[in-house]
């Protein structure tokens, strides 16, 4: 059996063994990768170029597409490549940056959401105090504070799992790498460490999701003491589609890892990894922007000039 020192490629899990259905997956994830560029793009610039939009909630969206932008883009290319080249190989580096930028990104996704959630926390339990507590250089902090929180983690367990003695082969049994998988190849005791931090890291994720339910606890506690209805409305307003982005990306990732061994089985453990990677980064900016009339205008802004400018790029090349 090849031993790490040896190893100059990993094979990844493949989506389909024909050529058909190869094609069929490179089709459905090019769509999905289509959609979750321009949604989260559309956001970006929206926030960038609208300065209505500069205040925290939309700076904190800003970061959140941005780490959508560069996760989707992590894990789709790869495979897509793989399906229209008929191939199931990742280098070595490769799978290592891909293991690197999964949990950067992920980690630091999960910061900023629990950021976004103390956004929403300050907002509405403690208006008054909302202009000190949340002023720009506090969100700019807190802000290079997720993704150096991600940066770390990342480098962590990437550093720790590709020290580790790799001797069961080299086929990976996910469309991506993924430190779980990796492990498995793993022939010594040696692997425990890399258990040990994840648990670390799986505590320190339990003390955020704690902290983002504490925190919605209160927020909904003061919302429904809100004597008008119009008032309690924009409240829900603010706060729901950051709970349903939570939502999504919290039970996804959770019925992923945790859900029971009797449960798991190749096909179902592929269709909810791509529920957990692909399909947020392609729906949030959705979920974001249904019921924001300040995001909608404002991106009904970017679409205009964008096809405004494109209208004027083509008379003049027709000149």
């Amino acid at each position: 059996m090849p031993n790490s020192s040896s190893l100059n490629e990993f094979l990844l899990l493949a989506f389909a063994d024909t050529r058909e259905l190869q094609l069929l997956h490179f089709s459905l994830f090019l769509g999905i990768y289509l959609a979750a560029l321009l949604g989260n793009g559309l956001i970006i610039t929206a926030v960038a170029c609208d300065h209505h939009l500069h205040t925290p909630m939309y700076f904190f969206l800003l970061n959140l597409s941005l780490l959508d932008f560069a996760f989707i883009s992590t894990t789709v290319p790869k495979s897509m490549s793989n399906s229209l080249r008929d191939t199931r190989t990742i280098s070595y580096s490769g799978c290592a940056a891909q293991v690197f930028l999964v949990v950067f990104l992920l980690g630091g996704e999960y910061s900023l959401l629990t950021v976004m959630a103390y956004d929403r926390y300050v907002a509405i339990c403690r208006p008054l105090h909302y202009g000190t507590l949340m002023g720009s250089r506090a969100c700019v902090r807190m802000a290079a504070a997720a993704w150096l929180s991600g940066f770390l983690n990342g480098l962590v367990h990437t550093a720790n799992t590709f020290s580790i003695p790799l001797c069961q082969g080299n086929t990976v049994d996910q469309f991506f790498c993924e430190i779980p998988q990796i492990l498995k190849l793993s022939c010594s005791e040696s692997y425990l460490w890399e258990v040990g931090l994840l648990v670390v890291s799986a505590s320190l994720a339990f003390g955020c999701f704690v902290f983002i339910v504490l925190s919605y606890v209160q927020i909904f506690t003061a919302v429904l003491r809100i004597p008008s209805e119009q008032g309690r409305n924009k409240a829900f307003s603010m706060c729901l589609p950051h709970l349903a982005v939570v939502s999504l990306f919290l039970s996804t990732s959770f019925f992923a890892y945790l859900k029971p061994p009797s449960l798991s089985s190749p096909a179902l453990d592929l269709v909810v990894t791509v529920l957990y990677t692909v399909v947020p980064p392609a729906v949030n900016p959705l979920i974001y922007s249904m019921r924001n009339k300040e995001l909608k205008d404002a991106l009904r802004k970017v679409i205009s000039w964008t096809l405004f400018s494109s209208g004027n790029i083509a008379i003049s090349l027709h000149r």
